[in-house]
């Protein structure tokens, strides 16, 4: 079944809403519209998923500085988050399930 306008709106909302609030925009939309919408439920999930697995990608670079390595990683993933967050609004506002790459699955 393909998403209505709101729901891809409001999943779309859930990744650009994070630029400015990484947690609260995000989670105060998907609290809203979880049980109305199995969709906006889907790219909530996905994007705590997200956020999650990059926090510990960071942690896990931020401790590399000791070998100097982590002055490369830290950055790249960055980028990499920033870059995903753009392609998985864009993917959930075209209707699109979209499995975000480099994710950890905790909630299904």
């Amino acid at each position: 079944m393909q998403p209505n306008s709101d729901e891809r709106l409001f999943a779309t909302l859930i990744f650009v809403t994070s630029f400015f609030t990484t947690i609260i925009g995000p989670i105060v939309i998907w609290l809203v519209k979880r049980d109305s919408s199995h969709y906006v439920d889907y790219y909530g999930k996905e994007y705590f998923n997200f956020i999650i697995s990059f926090f510990i990608y960071s942690v896990i670079a931020a401790f590399s500085m000791i070998i100097l390595i982590g002055f490369i990683l830290l950055p790249l993933i960055g980028l990499v988050a920033f870059v995903l967050t753009i392609i998985a609004a864009i993917k959930a506002y075209d209707g699109v399930y979209y499995r975000i790459p480099f994710t950890i699955r905790f909630f299904h």
